[in-house]
């Protein structure tokens, strides 16, 4: 599943295609086809992204909400757009450029209202401007839920997903086992903190990197990571593989049916 940077990289770029144009919207697929039939020639006049949910506003007729899941993806063209392959639940064209979305969890055209309660039920996103960790640390420093399930709460922290979950308990030298409610505040500053420019850096670059200058493929002499994610991490899906800093055995188990990658090293329980 997409994490956050992916969702608001994808309402950056489809403003910078669509925005303040009229657009043209079809469902080939059929699914959206009565809320399409509402926006066709709709200018798009903002795009928004909270956790792993995207809202298209298209003024009057309403936000179009779309979560990924685990098997949606957004497909951009430019020019005309050719015909549609697969099952393409919604398009939207210009003369100049087309997106295609295919397998979403949700597509929906919602009002305003319903936009809001969205957002009310979700968890801070560290890429939300108004968000500094403080409605998350509310709930954190009272849990004796496990940090590593905290994190992967999108009521609690909205967008982090399995792998910026793994990597900011690895440079915190967090065991992911811990009970939130032991975290010092200053500490989850500091990794709020942290995945604010972990995940600032993935909307720019449309990949996730962790690792430290020194811990690089060039600084360390190593080869580069070849996984189809992409991206120099420490421990996320390296369960068995040497750690970068310590050497010692990446571990791996499963934690609230998700797969779970951290040094018991270099994440001693207690350190």
């Amino acid at each position: 599943m997409p994490e956050g940077h992916t969702i608001h990289r994808l309402a950056a770029d489809h403003f910078a295609r669509f925005g303040g144009r009229s657009v043209q919207t079809v469902s080939p697929q059929g699914k959206f086809a009565d809320g399409a039939a509402l926006l066709d020639g709709a200018e798009l006049t903002a795009t928004d992204a909270h956790g792993k949910h995207l809202f298209l506003g298209f003024g009057p007729p309403g936000w179009v909400h779309v979560h990924l899941g685990l098997y949606g993806t957004f497909r951009f063209g430019e020019g005309p757009a050719p015909a549609p392959v697969g099952a393409v639940r919604l398009r939207l064209t210009t003369p100049e450029a087309y997106a295609d979305l295919r397998g979403p969890t949700t597509c929906a055209l919602i009002t305003d209202g319903e936009k809001a309660a969205i957002h009310d039920r979700l968890g801070e996103d560290p890429l939300r401007p108004a968000g500094d960790g403080s409605a998350a640390w509310s709930r954190i420093s009272r849990s004796r839920t496990s940090l590593a399930a905290l994190l992967m709460d999108q009521k609690v922290v909205s967008g982090v997903g399995n792998v910026y979950r793994a990597e900011v308990l690895f440079r915190h030298g967090i065991d992911p086992y811990r009970p939130g409610r032991e975290t010092p505040r200053a500490q989850w500053d500091a990794i709020w903190g942290d995945l604010r420019e972990l995940m600032r850096e993935g909307v720019r670059t449309n990949r996730i990197d962790t690792v430290r200058p020194e811990h690089t493929p060039e600084a360390m002499g190593r080869p580069p990571r070849v996984d189809d994610h992409g991206g120099e991490v420490y421990v996320y899906r390296r369960a068995r593989q040497p750690c970068h800093v310590c050497g010692d055995e990446v571990r791996t188990a499963t934690l609230a049916a998700r797969n779970l990658f951290w040094c018991a090293t270099c994440q001693r329980p207690g350190a």
